[in-house]
């Protein structure tokens, strides 16, 4: 039989494991009494951890929400898995000391042989960086401005924000005044990670107009705000949302063409950050893509390798009948 407080944390892994576990169950996987669990429950209990009870068929023993936090009990591949990712944690102010604080309490706890593993794949292998512009700092958010979104998101909360003006390099302009920002009325629906950024999914009050706004450019008031009922999208779409709104918004100069190709073709060739495809028919879709400027875009419009027309804006199809001059007196 197992010592008692061996037997505890056995008794606080199997609660973990599975939704609700029948006392003659508990009592024959530790190998003790029906009676002895209980005991064993209410020390836990007295411990801090909620554990809730249900008597008869059916009905049996719950690890409950809120309390002390239990100690994780994991699996071999789970304790590689942990200590890897907390390596991964980037971009977000206040958790990255944690993340560290995190990594040293396990590695003190872990197996001799699972740390020779992890020290293995830390010391071999390298993190490169998300942003290849070398010349500007990703963006930061604290983690106290994305826990306050999750909570208006959960409970249906609008949330009041200073919406800034971004800066040519792509940052919210310091302490932004009046003058360059714009107050939104909004009604938050998910949180998106991609490309380095957060965004806010988000309807717009009072016109209902759906966007997606960057984190790091929200300055959110402190002030409580109403309900709302929500009129949410599909769980896939929000993802989808904001690779299109930054696709096809987040350049200095915006484009449609017309591509002699299927959508899948098409996107086959691009990455999803470079533009949106919509299908035509099955030789035929449109590119809504942008950048910097002309010039830059009529190169990466050749370097496609398809058959393309463009239909906006004029200043680019000048451009483009530029080339091709240039290019045809070129061959000759």
């Amino acid at each position: 039989m197992l010592r008692t407080s061996s037997r505890l944390l056995s008794l606080l892994a199997l609660l973990q494991s599975r939704p609700v576990w029948p006392g003659a169950a508990l009592a024959e996987r530790l190998d003790v009494t029906t009676r002895t669990v209980r005991l064993d429950v209410d020390r836990l209990r007295e411990l801090g951890y909620p554990i809730d009870s249900t008597p008869g068929r059916g009905g049996g023993y719950r690890l409950g929400p809120g309390g002390r936090m239990p100690p994780l009990l994991l699996d071999d591949a789970e304790a590689v898995a942990v200590a890897l990712g907390l390596r991964a944690v980037r971009g977000v102010a206040g958790v990255e000391d944690a993340a560290a604080s995190a990594r040293t309490k396990l590695a003190q706890v872990l197996p001799h042989p699972l740390q020779r593993r992890v020290d293995a794949l830390t010391r071999t292998t390298e993190s490169g960086p998300q942003n290849t512009d070398s010349n500007v700092a990703d963006p930061v958010v604290d983690h106290t401005v994305l826990t306050r979104i999750a909570d208006a998101v959960r409970d249906h909360e609008r949330l009041r924000a200073r919406v800034a003006r971004p800066c040519a390099d792509g940052s919210a302009v310091p302490d932004a005044s009046d003058d360059v920002v714009r107050r939104a009325d909004l009604e938050p629906y998910r949180l998106v990670a991609w490309q380095r950024r957060w965004y806010l999914v988000a309807r717009e009050v009072p016109s209902g107009a759906w966007r997606a706004l960057r984190v790091d450019w929200l300055d959110l008031s402190a002030m409580p705000q109403p309900r709302f009922t929500p009129r949410p999208m599909t769980d896939d779409e929000y993802t989808r949302f904001v690779v299109h709104e930054v696709a096809s918004a987040g350049w200095a100069v915006h484009a449609r063409v017309t591509v002699l190709a299927s959508a899948d073709e098409v996107r086959s060739r691009i990455n999803d950050a470079v533009g949106v495809v919509e299908p035509v028919d099955e030789m035929t879709s449109v590119l809504v893509t942008g950048s910097d400027s002309v010039e830059v875009l009529a190169v990466y419009l050749g370097m496609l390798g398809l058959d393309f027309r463009v239909d906006s804006p004029p200043a680019l199809v000048e451009h483009v009948r530029v080339l091709a001059r240039r290019y045809g007196a070129a061959a000759r």
